[in-house]
């Protein structure tokens, strides 16, 4: 009988050969990318998609794999194809894009969530990248603006927390466009520095965000302090710092291990499926290709006049335009009046959308667009026969 070190050693080198394969399949589908982009077919492919799925669970099943497993790793196989493909598009209609030598601004040192978000981003296209940690959102909004970094990462909503309206009202002042979006998804753990039981944690240190985000457990540990922070990694590097049996943090497990603490338990959030959506914005617009999805984000203030929202929001309905989000928010200096921040999924360029534009500027009193760019949304299809 072989030994445990054995069984592993033969496990190493399977998952080995698979992660050769994954890279043979991405670089097979650069190939498609190129197919498209000559022949002017969109990325996605559902149809194909599904096809692709019934046959796998097919040949899967006599081999012991169940039809969920097989949806599953291949749903995740395919997000990731899909994404390289609109990347490397994006890449061919904007050249003047530098594929080295890219700086990024986000909140909070590194292990922050939102550096963790950075490196997702940037780490799937650009190599050599700086890395600039920021002390509030108004920073990461000048290091972009006054050409010291490429890119601003900003946390734009929660599903658990909903909107961060400190970014969307400094959306309003900037130049700054937004050229990406991409979702992180969130798993707060119990982070200590040293090997403690949970029951003996009497202070707990986090950002106000993830703290509020995990408010059912904490309403269920009452004897537990909050203490709010700047930064999830502020707080992971006050508890290393402490190195106490009673002190934790709310923080990722990778930020943890990027400081060296335990996670005693995760899954604090209140959703189980929790993640933050992103903003990624630059100094100058990107182009987005008709062949990838796109969405764009525009800000307007509308008459005071009875109805006039509703009538905004008829235009683009009239045009076929998919609203994706609707936030309000005050404008400074303009008591009891509003701006609407306004997402849709569509390409600026259209046709659609340049007529919607038009009508909307004869009939509203302000509208900015903030950004035009690639949709992150790669919502997975299921085959029938995987049911």
């Amino acid at each position: 009988m072989a030994t445990l070190d054995e069984i592993r050693q033969s496990i190493n080198e399977i998952d080995t050969q698979l992660l050769a394969l994954f890279a043979k399949r991405r670089a097979i589908s650069l190939e498609v990318a190129r197919n498209k982009l000559s022949s002017q077919r969109p990325i996605r492919d559902q149809h194909r998609e599904q096809e692709l799925l019934a046959y796998l669970t097919q040949v899967g099943r006599p081999m012991g794999l169940s039809a969920h497993f097989i949806q599953r790793v291949f749903q995740l196989i395919i997000e990731d194809s899909v994404l390289i493909q609109q990347d490397f598009i994006q890449q061919q209609q904007n050249p003047e894009i530098k594929e080295t030598g890219t700086s990024v601004a986000y909140l909070g040192p590194l292990g922050s969530y939102s550096s963790l978000a950075a490196r997702k981003f940037l780490g799937r296209q650009l190599s050599d990248i700086r890395e600039v940690g920021c002390s509030s959102f108004n920073q990461v909004f000048q290091e972009v603006e006054s050409g010291a970094c490429s890119y601003g990462v900003l946390p734009i909503e929660n599903l658990t927390s909903g909107s961060i309206n400190e970014v969307y009202d400094l959306m309003q002042q900037t130049s700054l466009s937004i050229v990406a979006e991409l979702t992180y998804p969130i798993d707060h753990c119990l982070l200590t520095a040293v090997d403690t039981d949970i029951a003996d944690i009497d202070v707990i240190y986090g950002h106000p965000q993830p703290i509020t985000q995990s408010s059912h457990y904490l309403d269920n540990h009452p004897h537990i302090r909050k203490v709010f922070c700047d930064s999830s990694s502020a707080a992971m590097l006050k508890v290393k710092e402490l190195a106490l049996p009673n002190a934790a943090a709310i923080g990722s497990a990778e930020g943890g291990e990027i400081y060296g603490l335990i996670k005693l338990t995760n899954g604090l959030a209140n959703q189980p499926e929790n993640c933050t959506r992103f903003w990624v914005v630059a100094r100058d617009p990107v182009r987005v290709s008709p062949l990838v999805p796109a969405k764009t984000t525009f800000i307007m203030s509308t008459t005071q006049k009875t109805g006039s929202l509703v009538e905004a929001l008829l235009i683009l309905r009239n045009h076929n335009i998919n609203m994706t989000k609707l936030e309000s928010r005050p404008i400074p200096g303009n008591p009891w009046e509003e701006m609407f921040y306004v997402d849709v999924a569509a390409n600026l360029e259209s046709d659609e959308m340049k007529s919607a534009i038009n009508e909307l500027k004869a009939s509203i009193r302000y509208i900015k667009i903030l950004g035009c760019y690639p949709s992150e949304d790669v919502h997975p299809v299921n085959s029938p026969t995987a049911e």
